[in-house]
């Protein structure tokens, strides 16, 4: 079913391969975790920043990196990582 909502990160990666992989990825990751009070979203972007920089996974910095400054972290932040 096509909707007018822009496609995710998950949808674009997965959604021909594997769609419902796609769907839990946005219900599971990117709804139910994110929005889980203990931590803001924007300590949840640097974590997340931080363990890509840590495991050399640059390919998904471009995805992540731009959401943690819009979550809040500063550019000299992420420059500490």
């Amino acid at each position: 079913m096509k909707t007018d909502k822009p496609e995710t990160a998950a949808q674009k990666a997965l959604a021909e391969i594997a769609p419902k992989l796609a769907e839990l990825t946005d219900q599971v990751l990117f709804g139910d975790v994110w929005e889980r009070p203990q931590l803001s979203k924007r300590d949840r972007s640097l974590i997340t920043c931080a363990a890509l920089v840590a495991t050399g996974k640059t390919e998904q910095m471009s995805f992540h990196f731009p959401r943690a400054i819009e979550n809040g972290v500063t550019r000299e932040e992420l420059v500490e990582l």
